[in-house]
């Protein structure tokens, strides 16, 4: 789903630009809300995560791969103010670093890859949680959902882009067809992944993520013919801290396992932007990436000849930067939180 430079024309991308800078701007201003010191560690590790998995791209029909996309495991897991900046960093350190999206289309990327798949998964599994009965296998249930959902909903918003501003005269009827119909395919992998990554964090910290806040029932006594909430039981000091370091380098020695050494087994295949570009003839303007000369383009380390290597090293690199750029926009984000809520800023 990674937008080339040259598929957009550029007052289209202009656009889709604005767009993506207005959705920013409006997360990081809502990510206040959603980080504290609980999740703000998380979220930088959720972006590497999803740099990790981008990488692992897994079969789906005959000469075609699909990737995970990785909005609706990051709104659920910290919240889709987060999650729309947690994909965004993913896409930049991608675009920038290992020349894969255009740059020309970052804004395009960030508008299908970002803000719609976050947006549409968020508005899913939140409506599902209300009709679902309250518990962490509802959680896991809307997760597939809504990962399932996100991913045909960002081949429409690309087809829609394309009818606005492609630079080839194809059909837009059949690049929809075609989009969306892979792209369907793609989501069941999307959902699994989605599911099980959620609900393997839900069985050891639920209180981790965003979107199982508030299914928890506080236990209530009768006291005196009336039902009052009885007091939360207390929790060692020292007990959480460490339970989410353990949860911390968990994810990231998963997360550089996948990038460094799972990815090498990945299909070779064509993921599903690139197949229906070819076979729909919308590649013939593509261009040269401006990173192309990148030592780590496309997600190789130059001049180191053994493939595997090379391609483990890049991986492992990519999470290493995802995760530091990623851990200090969310640690900067939450400071200004703090300072919003100081008592000198309300001059106290």
């Amino acid at each position: 789903m990674h937008v080339p430079d040259g598929f957009i024309d550029a007052p289209t991308s202009a656009v889709t630009g604005v767009i993506a800078a207005g959705a920013l701007a409006v997360s990081l201003r809502g990510a206040r809300r959603e980080l504290d010191e609980k999740t703000a560690p998380l979220a930088g590790l959720v972006a590497a995560f999803i740099f990790a998995v981008q990488m692992l791209n897994f079969p789906v029909a005959a000469g075609t791969s699909g990737h995970l996309l990785g909005g609706a495991l990051a709104a659920i897991l910290v919240g889709p103010y987060t999650g729309v900046l947690c994909v965004s960093v993913v896409l930049l350190m991608q675009g920038v670093l290992f020349a894969d999206g255009g740059l020309t289309a970052l804004g395009v990327n960030i508008t299908d890859m970002a803000l719609v798949t976050t947006v549409v998964s968020y508005a899913v599994f939140r409506g599902l949680l209300a009709v679902l009965p309250r518990g962490r296998r509802s959680v896991t249930v809307a997760s597939f959902v809504a990962a399932l959902v996100s991913v045909p909903a960002a081949a429409c918003a690309f087809t829609l882009i394309y009818a606005v501003g492609g630079t080839t005269d194809v059909s837009i009827g059949k690049v929809a067809t075609a989009m969306i119909g892979v792209h369907v395919l793609i989501g069941v992998g999307e959902a699994v992944i989605t599911a099980l990554t959620v609900g393997a964090v839900i069985a050891v910290r639920p209180d981790l993520v965003h979107g199982a806040r508030g299914l928890r029932q506080r236990l209530r006594l009768r006291v005196e013919g009336e039902l009052v909430d009885a007091p939360a039981s207390p929790v060692s000091p020292a007990a959480a801290p460490t339970s989410r370091r353990k949860v911390w380098v968990t994810g990231l020695v998963a997360s550089l396992v996948l990038a460094g050494f799972v990815s090498f087994y990945a299909s070779a295949s064509p993921d599903g932007l690139e197949k229906v570009a070819h076979d729909k003839g919308i590649d013939t303007r593509a261009k040269e990436h401006a990173s192309a000369g990148s030592p780590l383009a496309d997600y190789g380390v130059k001049d180191v000849s053994d493939a595997r290597l090379s391609g483990g090293l890049a991986g492992v690199i990519g999470v290493g930067v995802t995760v530091v750029a990623g851990s200090a926009v969310f640690w900067a984000v939450r400071r200004r939180r703090d300072t919003d809520v100081s008592p000198v800023s309300h001059g106290l």
